[in-house]
């Protein structure tokens, strides 16, 4: 499997995001409809990647978003400057003080406990980031005179708005012409695409992204709505997942797309909102990998774990090139991400390599 990755001497990041982050308020293990206080988070399916690309994995990361110029807005910058990447590519809009020309986005989330699923509540419309345009971000010096060797977007992203729709494909035609490599994970939200034509439109608008895309990752619903891919011999009143019924469909995704380097999508069977069996595969070059099994894992919060199954995965390929490597990165950030509160990953890169090592949950002194 050959990325063909720039040098990083070349690139001021080694990695950048496109999408809207979020102020997230968390009742912990309260319910949102009966709380007085709330933990601020900041969240964002683009974001949480990259953001674990630098906090877990060490990369020197960017994000490309864009926040109404207010005080929620600065502290939005204040969240993304405490896990350390850069707001240096963020696009600052003049609002009129009560939100009626742009605001900033708001997520309500509550984690779910047993029998009790999680509920997610978000207040997002008018977005600062769903209005900007193409024009707003100069992704010409972005890629070409600052240099970034891999660029994260998806689907959530694409679904804001028909702005949003336009940005996320100028920004990977210019990625692609300066030679960044280019993840994208599908994130099908039907609520999300009601709005700007519903299943016709993410199908539009995806399978046109899907054309610059060298890693596409997605779920099964992902794959079926949004590019159109069914898994054969798919029975929804079975209890286990198809396993073979989706390495065929993401190999029929890659036959469809020749320029997919790596397809991958995390596998996930709910036992209850707080245990999960967990894994992930991947193909590339004709193979199909899978992860190692986290069978009856227990969840705190699970919100972002797939975020940061794509930053492990997008750190392996980066450092090894190895697909079965990376898939095993990202099965394990994921699982550690989903043990600790909030949208993004608290895990180091030594505690990743020591679960895939198979370590233990033993106190460490």
């Amino acid at each position: 499997m050959e990325l063909n990755l720039r040098p990083r001497e070349e690139c001021r990041f080694d990695a950048v995001s496109l999408g809207e982050i979020m102020l997230r308020l968390d009742p912990g293990e309260g319910r949102i409809r009966t709380a007085r206080s709330f933990r601020a988070w900041e969240g964002g399916g683009e974001y949480n990647v990259i953001r674990g690309l630098h906090k877990c994995f060490g990369m020197n990361t960017a994000v490309i978003t864009a926040f109404a110029d207010n005080e929620v807005g600065k502290l939005m910058r204040d969240f993304i400057e405490q896990g350390g990447v850069s707001t240096d590519l963020i696009y600052w809009k003049k609002t009129d003080g009560i939100g009626r020309i742009c605001r900033n986005g708001i997520n309500f989330t509550e984690r779910g406990f047993g029998i009790r699923g999680a509920v997610g509540c978000s207040d997002r419309a008018n977005t600062a980031i769903s209005q900007a345009t193409p024009e707003d971000f100069d992704f010409d010096t972005i890629f070409g005179k600052l240099g970034v060797r891999w660029l994260h977007t998806g689907g959530i992203y694409a679904a804001l708005s028909e702005q949003s729709c336009e940005t996320v494909i100028a920004a990977c035609q210019t990625a692609k012409k300066y030679g960044t490599v280019i993840s994208y994970d599908l994130n099908y939200r039907p609520s999300m695409w009601s709005a700007i034509g519903g299943l016709e439109k993410a199908r539009e608008v995806n399978r046109e992204v899907a054309k610059y895309v060298d890693v596409m990752i997605g779920n099964e619903e992902d794959f079926t709505a949004c590019l159109g891919f069914e898994i054969e011999g798919n029975d929804e009143n079975l209890k286990e997942l198809n396993l073979e019924g989706y390495k065929k469909m993401i190999g029929r995704a890659a036959e469809t797309y020749p320029n997919f380097k790596v397809v991958a999508t995390t596998l996930r069977t709910v036992k209850t909102a707080t245990v999960n069996d967990w894994k992930a595969i991947c193909w590339a070059d004709g193979e199909i990998y899978q992860s190692k099994e986290y069978n009856g894992l227990e969840i705190m919060d699970r919100v972002g774990g797939g975020d940061s199954f794509a930053s492990g995965l997008v750190y392996g390929l980066m450092t090894t090139g190895d697909a079965e490597k990376a898939v095993n990165y990202g099965a394990a950030h994921g699982a550690l991400a989903m043990t600790t509160p909030g949208d993004t990953s608290m895990a180091s890169l030594n505690e990743v390599e020591a679960i895939m090592g198979g370590a233990g949950a033993r106190v460490k002194r």
